[in-house]
């Protein structure tokens, strides 16, 4: 797949199918999406095209911004594997903002791609303060002469499959359903960075994770996982939280506890995939206590990863 930062230059019309959104997280919804402009792209003999926006919209205008569920490298990676020929990620600022929906159709979708067929979410919206909708687009794709197909939501048992839904699912600690509405297990990307030493003094050495800060984070407490880093693959234990035993008000850290390995991480990437829910944080009255807690820990994140995905309910699309 080409990935293209910025906008084309124009020029003759090619026969583009373009899928038109944020695709935060890349998701069972924006999978669906993509796979069928692909799908028609190969049919009609033309390119398979994503249009999508960095930064994210809600980092540039402020208010609530959401955590996100995938770097721009990941999703360029997710993106990729589903047969896309072209992803075209274009700056989003606050001018492309304030742009009138209508000259956002004209200057840049059409002027610029001149596509065949363009492919948006039921709940997708552009231009000034999100005026823009589907019906709009379909009215103004009539005028210009592309059609336009707005995707239904996907469902899984009955919940519909979108970001904000498996934020939610990921702040409660549902490793489970976030992975069902995901398509893949949620995973958090870091570089190893130098922590407090203190999992080394109990036994239990901990790799420190920094990852970009508008990441999503799921609730804080402990999970089961899967390391990669280097070529390797380590089960995982892992603590995201305050650490309350150690005093009150730390910051946040994530904290890997890799099995069957032993060795210098520092500046190393790793991504660890989030398997299960083992426990919510608490503070311990003894390191003691704290000790035994980690070894139970370990040993029940042994018996889930063992058992994979029969521990998982597999999703069954259903489109509302």
């Amino acid at each position: 797949m080409e990935v293209r930062q910025g906008l084309p230059a124009g020029g003759p019309p090619e026969s583009f199918y373009l899928g038109l959104g944020n695709f935060d997280g890349v998701h069972r919804g924006h999978q669906h999406l993509i796979s069928s402009i692909v799908q028609k792209a190969r049919a009609g003999g033309g390119m398979a095209v994503v249009i999508t926006f960095a930064p994210h919209p809600a980092q540039v205008l402020g208010g609530n911004t959401p955590g996100l569920l995938t770097t721009t490298a990941r999703k360029i990676e997710l993106i990729a594997a589903l047969g896309v020929d072209c992803l075209f990620i274009l700056p989003f600022t606050r001018e492309l903002a304030a742009m009138a929906p209508a000259t956002f159709v004209r200057d840049i979708l059409w002027s610029r791609f001149h596509p065949r067929l363009v492919a948006v979410g039921f709940n997708f919206t552009f231009g000034y303060r999100g005026g823009g909708t589907p019906p709009l687009l379909r009215q103004l794709g009539e005028e210009l002469g592309f059609q336009v197909e707005v995707m239904a939501p996907v469902t899984w048992q009955g919940l519909t499959v979108s970001s904000t839904a498996i934020r939610n699912a990921l702040g409660q600690g549902d490793i489970a359903l976030a992975r069902n509405l995901l398509g893949y297990w949620p995973v958090l990307t870091g570089t190893v960075v130098r922590g407090d030493q203190r999992g080394r003094q109990l036994g239990f050495p901990t790799a420190n994770l920094a990852v970009p800060a508008a990441m999503k984070l799921p609730a804080y407490g402990v999970y089961a996982s899967l390391a990669r880093f280097s070529g390797q693959e380590r089960q995982a234990v892992i603590n995201i939280g305050r650490r309350p035993t150690f005093g009150p008000a730390l910051p946040a850290t994530i904290e890997a506890h890799l099995l069957d390995f032993a060795g210098d991480l520092y500046g190393v990437e790793i991504t660890l995939e989030l398997r299960a829910f083992l426990r919510p944080e608490k503070k311990f009255v003894s390191r003691l206590e704290l000790t035994r807690q980690l070894q139970e820990d370990i040993t029940r994140a042994q018996l889930l990863l063992a058992g994979d995905d029969c521990l998982i309910l597999q999703p069954r699309d259903r489109q509302a």
